[in-house]
């Protein structure tokens, strides 16, 4: 909470009694034919004394209390009632607060009279134009920290469990023996049936929402998807992410946290469905046992991205294999996108133990890769850390963001398991001792320190907080726009 929505909500506890008791007084003293004057004189008050007690400026004493029960013939529970005494008594009383509250204060704006002539229309419409501004407020205060303690707290959340869903995986068998799905590569088809046995069908269009991969249509029962699919994407992963988000009952994310739980959960039912665990142990327990482990012959057994084959890793080797890893999506630019780790892999983070946005340590193979000219083959590497060492798996996957490597790997123990093992590739890292790698050359610092200046491009994650609306980054106008125009009642 911020210190002005501390100060709003210790001024709204104070004024609720004062503004909704004189409120109260003021529609008492109505109904019963009184004018100020005649409440006046018999509560021994001027009448603008009155009018200050029912306009909620002054807190009464129980003496005072008493007396007006007395004259106005109610009890003392009736005229302390914490509810409005009716619709416009509640519309005059918010609108009243807002003025009273220090965002109202900080706006060049006059006072407003609450006046019988202001219609409970406009008084509606004030305070709805004040309630925006009461978010963009919590929004625009609501800094990054926010979606790295999130994500710090996931990321140990995924590390306790080993990454492993047990209800998700359960889940994915169910709906793929409900469309008699034996294992191996999940086909188009197959996943097509999945959207029928869910109720849904399936229809390609060439207007889709640019803020959106896919459209559900949960009134109509259909699923909407583009007709092209983008270079390197999954057309059955675009699919599945939409049938995922259906059956886990993904709804508006109450906050970040919820919002990345949703995302994790969906991606990982996904993937499940993609690469089912009964298959996908078997054929790894079987690497294993030959010592031939391979990211590579996961992706090409069942038909899937590396990305999505590396996720899939790092849910079964642990709880399966009995092999400890780590995970990391690396931009070209050195910064992570994605990570986890139950193997003690020590990665760089901020102060709030976040990791997403950090640099890694350019003698990481999640670095080391992109200075290999051969592409079509895996990059192995031995990182001598101050932690241990560790073998990693590396590969580039080129984005319309830019080029990614998605690194896999162990501690150097778990190392024999696995195809690329023998290696010659090995590096040594002391981060995040600063004289690793972040440290120009004393030689170049001699020269350049002086005379560099050079323009930082800021990523606009390090300002934006978490898109709101109708779901995070989604333009729900675009949405509900689509679907008016789609909607086979609209033939």
């Amino acid at each position: 909470m911020t210190e002005l929505d501390a100060a709003t909500a210790a001024q709204d506890e104070d004024m609720l009694d004062s503004l909704t008791v004189g409120r109260r007084i003021r529609q008492l003293r109505t109904d019963r034919g009184l004018t100020l004057d005649d409440l006046g004189v018999a509560l021994g008050r001027a009448p603008s004394q009155v009018s200050v007690i029912e306009n909620g400026k002054r807190e009464l004493k129980l003496g005072e209390l008493q007396k007006l029960a007395r004259i106005l013939e109610v009890s003392m529970d009736d005229l302390l009632s914490p509810d409005a005494p009716s619709k416009r008594a509640a519309l005059e009383i918010a609108l009243e607060r807002a003025q009273r509250g220090p965002l109202y204060a900080s706006l060049p704006l006059p006072a407003l009279p609450i006046r019988k002539t202001l219609s409970d229309e406009a008084i509606e419409t004030i305070l709805g134009l004040h309630d925006e501004l009461q978010r963009l407020h919590r929004e625009r205060a609501a800094t990054p920290e926010e979606a790295r303690r999130a994500n710090t707290e996931l990321r140990r959340s995924m590390r306790k469990r080993n990454n492993y869903f047990p209800d998700l995986e359960k889940k994915a068998k169910e709906l793929l023996d409900a469309v008699g799905h034996a294992g191996g590569p999940l086909s188009q088809r197959v996943a097509s049936d999945l959207a029928t046995h869910l109720g849904f069908s399936l229809h390609y269009v060439p207007d889709l929402p640019g803020s959106t991969r896919s459209v559900t249509d949960l009134r109509n029962g259909r699923i909407y998807l583009p007709v092209g699919q983008a270079a390197g994407s999954d057309p059955r992963s675009t699919l599945l992410q939409a049938l995922a988000s259906h059956v886990l009952g993904v709804t508006e994310p109450k906050d970040y946290a919820d919002f990345l739980r949703q995302r994790v959960e969906t991606n990982y039912l996904a993937g499940a469905l993609m690469v089912p665990e009964h298959t996908a142990v078997t054929f790894l327990q079987a690497a294993k046992e030959k010592r031939e482990l391979s990211v590579e012959d996961l992706r090409d057994a069942f038909a899937v991205s590396y990305e999505t084959a590396a996720h899939r890793f790092t849910n079964l080797a642990t709880q399966h294999l009995g092999v400890p890893v780590h995970f990391l999506k690396v931009h070209e630019s050195g910064t992570i996108s994605k990570a986890y780790e139950n193997d003690n892999a020590a990665f760089p983070t901020d102060a709030l133990g976040a990791v997403e946005g950090q640099l890694v340590c350019r003698y990481w193979s999640a670095r080391q890769v992109f200075d290999v000219a051969d592409r079509f083959s895996p990059y192995h590497q031995y990182t001598d850390k101050p932690g241990g060492t560790y073998w990693c798996t590396s590969r580039i996957q080129s984005t319309a963001r830019g080029d990614f490597s998605v690194s896999v790997g162990t501690p150097f123990a778990h190392a024999k398991w696995f195809r690329g093992r023998d290696t010659a590739n090995r590096a040594t890292s002391s981060c995040p001792d600063v004289t690793c790698c972040r440290t120009a050359p004393a030689g170049l610092s001699a020269r350049w320190g002086d005379y560099a200046l050079p323009s930082a491009r800021l990523n606009s994650s390090l300002l934006a907080a978490m898109p709101t609306g109708m779901y995070p980054g989604v333009d729900s106008t675009e949405v509900y726009s689509f679907l008016e125009t789609h909607s086979p009642q609209a033939g």
